[in-house]
Order: structure tokens, then sequence, then C-alpha cells
């Protein structure tokens, strides 16, 4: 066997070997975050969702993550990826297969073609087992399976943001629905307080002793603050529908039955999340940024596939087996077959097909390497809204708070003033107007207070 093709081809794999050469972009990162925080023990397994410590909550994320849609088909696309994975990186082994036949033939006695003392009628075995074996001199299917590997990476990392992002969207959609139960409480009991006073004034102005002016006034004023209640509602009932969209339930648990819910919310603040000196580098840890960094680590990969499958492939292949008329003589020494062939198969000419793959290769990697950058930004940009929305949101909150605590005396007072004639009734509905809307504003910020925790976990990565 002439040995000078073998040594020739190994010499040059040494010198053609094709691998890839990602290197991770240089971004300037900040050393630390612009805004420090104490950061709560809970959550660090995380389980984020615990710091606002509502057993409620914890049941519903609960049963979002064991049932929502959207996280069923991420985890669908992980084992999809991950079978892709095993079935490039059988490419890298021998194919191994087992053949069996028998066959049974007449030939033509008429012909003159039947050599004498050959049996017109005969039977045929023949078992083999058979190899081929493509030799990765250039790394194409090394780099084939590097491009697959950091695909399934991806993939796991997109199941990880689908995990994270569903855990935020339940709770912000909880405490929305929760600040709606609370206004509309707030709302009713006003239209309530209202309605006492409209029946107790009517009995006035129908005996005399109020103007029809100030009877309608009033009447006007009920009819305003009950107008307020159907949007509430609406509202209310959009997001329980969203709620339980989100948490995997059935069309008819979604049209027939409500989240349920106590009474009575947990009113208290949030914790805030940030721990102090936290290092900028450990939002490159988000599962968003990791998933574009695997793609881009693919896509450069499949530039070195490409690139390697401009040069010929080799091909090793043989069997070995048994051939004999009967099935007895079938294992037997003189019945032994065998095969060996070497190929190489390479494009001669095709009008720049190969070159044109590589360069859409290259693109494919510069769309990539854009949007890791871009998703880059995009990180850094809700990490600094939503530290700037968790503390104007507390803030708001407790201006709120004062302020409703304030009103909250003003009517007192104003109700006295009007019994004792010192004030009209003007003043008081204006109070009473002044207290439900500062109420309802102290519900809101509670709820982007809360909010904004969710969308910083989410931004930090969970």
């Amino acid at each position: 066997m002439n040995k000078a093709p073998v040594a020739l081809l190994l010499l040059l794999s040494g010198c053609a070997l094709i691998t890839p050469d990602y290197k991770r972009p240089e971004v300037e990162l900040p050393a630390a975050w612009k805004e420090n925080a104490q950061n709560p023990e809970r959550g660090k397994d995380g389980s984020w969702w615990r710091v606002y410590s509502d057993p409620e909550l914890e049941k519903l994320v609960a049963e979002a993550l064991a049932r929502n849609i959207n996280l069923q088909i991420a985890a669908a696309r992980v084992d999809e990826a991950r079978a892709l994975l095993v079935q490039i990186d059988a490419s890298l082994y021998p194919y191994v297969d087992g053949q069996f036949s028998r066959s049974r033939s007449l030939s033509s006695s008429a012909t003159g073609l039947l050599p004498p003392g050959i049996p017109r009628e005969r039977n045929n075995y023949i078992a083999t087992v058979g190899v081929s074996y493509e030799v990765d001199l250039w790394g194409k299917l090394r780099a084939s399976s590097q491009a697959a590997r950091a695909d399934l990476l991806a993939s796991e990392a997109a199941r990880e943001t689908v995990r994270i992002t569903l855990a935020a969207d339940v709770a912000k959609t909880w405490f929305s629905l929760r600040a709606l139960d609370a206004q509309v409480v707030s709302t009713r009991r006003a239209v309530g307080l209202l309605e006492d006073v409209l029946r107790l004034q009517k009995r006035r102005y129908e005996g005399g002793v109020i103007s029809e002016f100030d009877f309608r006034q009033l009447e006007a004023e009920a009819a305003a603050t009950r107008a307020q209640l159907p949007p509430l509602e609406r509202d209310r009932e959009t997001q329980e529908a969203v709620l339980a969209v989100l948490l995997g339930r059935s069309p008819k648990a979604i049209m027939d039955e409500a989240v349920a819910r106590t009474a009575e919310a947990n009113a208290g603040l949030t914790p805030a999340v940030v721990p102090e000196g936290l290092p900028s580098e450990l939002l490159l840890r988000r599962p968003d940024l990791i998933e574009a960094e695997q793609r881009l680590i693919a896509a450069n990969a499949r530039i070195a596939a490409a690139r390697a499958a401009m040069f010929p492939s080799i091909m090793l292949t043989g069997y070995a087996g048994s051939e004999a008329q009967a099935l007895s003589a079938l294992f037997t020494g003189p019945a032994a077959i065998w095969q060996l062939a070497f190929g190489i198969a390479g494009t001669i000419f095709d009008a720049g097909r190969r070159e044109a793959q590589v360069d859409q290769a290259r693109a494919r990697e510069q769309q990539l390497l854009a949007a890791y950058q871009g998703a880059i930004q995009n990180a850094f940009r809700e990490v600094r809204s939503a530290l700037a929305t968790q503390g104007r949101a507390r803030e708001s909150y407790e201006i709120e708070s004062a302020r409703a605590a304030s009103l909250v005396v003003a009517l007192r007072l104003a109700r006295l003033r009007y019994q004792n004639g010192l004030a009209s009734q003007l003043e008081v509905l204006d109070v009473e107007r002044s207290l439900l809307a500062a109420v309802n504003s102290r519900h809101e910020a509670l709820r982007a207070q809360r909010a904004a925790v969710a969308d910083l976990y989410k931004a930090l990565g969970g």
C-alpha cells in the first residue's frame, strides 16, 4: 500500500486545521451600581419572589412555573437542541451498521451462458457489518459540534429567561390585581358614604332645609364617584384574566374561576434589593445575555465549519462478513468477505457557493455581535430604570400616605365646620374627593414600588 497520500493528508491536517477563534467582545462597564441599598436574605436561592413575604404570591408563582405554556415551549426547545447536539456529535464517530440478506434465483439454460456444473436454481446468504467514517482533518465536524453545543446553552439560557420573566410577570400582575382590589374597596366605601349623606340631604331638601342647588351638587358628586367604579372593575377583571393565563389555567378556568386571594393584602413596602457595592460584571450572568453570547459563539463556530467545508471530504468505508450458498456454510472460513475503501471528494467548481456560505456565516456573526452589544445596553437600561422607579415609587407612597393622613383630619374638620354652619357643603365634597384620590394614588404607588422590585430582580437575572 502506498503510504504517501496518507502521510501527505496528515501533514496538511496539521497545517490546515480550522478552529473557532471566538473572543468575548470588549464592553465598557461601570465599576458598580450607581445606587446602593440593602439586600434581603430571602430569595438568594433564585426564588427571589420570596422577598415579598407573600404566601399567596409564592403559591401562584409555583403554579405558573409548573403549568405555564411558554415555559413548556422553552423546555421543549432545550430538548430539541440537546437532541440535535447528539446527532451532530455522532458524526465524529464511525457509523456501524449490520446487514443480513437471503436471495434465491433461477438462471436461464437457453442462453448458453450458464457454465457447466452450475445449477440453474441457487440460494445466496450474505451477512456483513459495515463501517463508514469521515476523517475530520479540517475541523468541520468539530466546529459544527461546538456550534450545536453553544445553541444548547443558549436554549437553556432562554428557558431561564422565560422562567425569570414569568415570575416577574406573575408578581406584577398579582400586585396590580391587589391594587385594583384596594381601589375598588376604597371607591365603594366612598360611594357608600356619599349615598348615606345623599339620603340624609334628600330628606333635608324635601323638608326645605337645604336648597336644590346644594342637593343636586351632592347628587352629581355621588354619581361622579360611582362612575369611577366600572373602569376599576373592568381593569380588575382584565388583570385577573391575564394572571390566569400566566398560571397556565384551562380556558374553562379562565372564564369561570376567580384567582383566590384574601380580603386584606399586605400593605407594607417591599425592601430594596441591590446589595451595596455589587460589581456590574455580575449583570453579564443574566440569562438573556448568556443566550446572546452563546448565539454569537455558535455563529463564530459556524464560520469555521463553513471554511473547513471548502476542503475535500475524506471518507473511510469498509465491511466484513460472510457469503455462502447454504446457511450452514455462512460462517465458515471460505465464506469470509471484506472490503476497505478510501475516498476523497472535493469541489472543483461551484461558482463561488462555498465562499458565499462563509460570507453569510460572517454576516450572521456580525448581526449577533450587534445583538449581544444591544442586549447589554438594554440590560443596564433596565437596571437603571428599575432602580430609579423603585426609589421614586417609595417616595411617592410615603408622600401619598402623609397626604391621605392629613386629608382624613381635614375631612373630619370640614364636616364639623359644615355642621356648625362655618363651611359649605362644597368644601366637604372637595376634601372627600381629594381623600379618595390620595388613597387610590397610595395604592398605585405601592403597586409601582412592588413592580419595580420585580423588574429589578428580572433586570439582574433573578
